[in-house]
């Protein structure tokens, strides 16, 4: 199984991950962030994006729970927010399938409230709060079910 362990101190290394998935997309479109709130999900996804030439503001999408960005290419990416999400019919209904199935990257903060609707394969970012404050431990791998 791929995977890689960060130790993160300042928002500066996040290129460093942000690097590794993109060089993951052969993997898998779909990536899950993992985390506590306040974790650094929504940090690393914005400069993920970054990385990726989006122009757009990257927001997390707590209320509309999918937001479309655009890089400079033309290639769409997708951020979805799911910690307001209470049943997964939710998820049926704004069409996570087409989505999912597009082709285009997904970003997905909060995937444990739609777990059993993640492909089989996909990557897996966890994030948590390392030995001091500003510590982080970002560990990024691929899951195969």
């Amino acid at each position: 199984m791929n995977s890689k362990e960060f130790h993160i101190t300042g928002v500066e290394q996040l290129s460093e991950v942000s690097d590794y998935l993109l060089s993951m997309r052969d993997e898998a479109d779909i990536i899950a962030f993992y985390g506590s709130m306040g974790a650094g999900k929504t940090t690393l996804i914005k400069n993920l994006c970054h990385k990726m030439g989006v122009t757009d503001e990257v927001n997390s999408p707590t209320f509309a729970i999918v937001n479309e960005y655009v890089t400079e290419e033309g290639e769409s990416v997708y951020h979805f927010d799911f910690y307001r999400i209470k049943k997964l019919e939710e998820a049926y209904d704004i069409g996570y399938e087409n989505y999912f199935d597009s082709g285009n990257l997904c970003l997905i903060e909060w995937p444990e409230m739609i777990e059993p609707l993640l492909p089989e394969r996909y990557i897996r970012v966890d994030i948590r709060h390392g030995e001091t404050d500003d510590e982080r431990v970002i560990l990024c791998q691929v899951v195969e079910e």
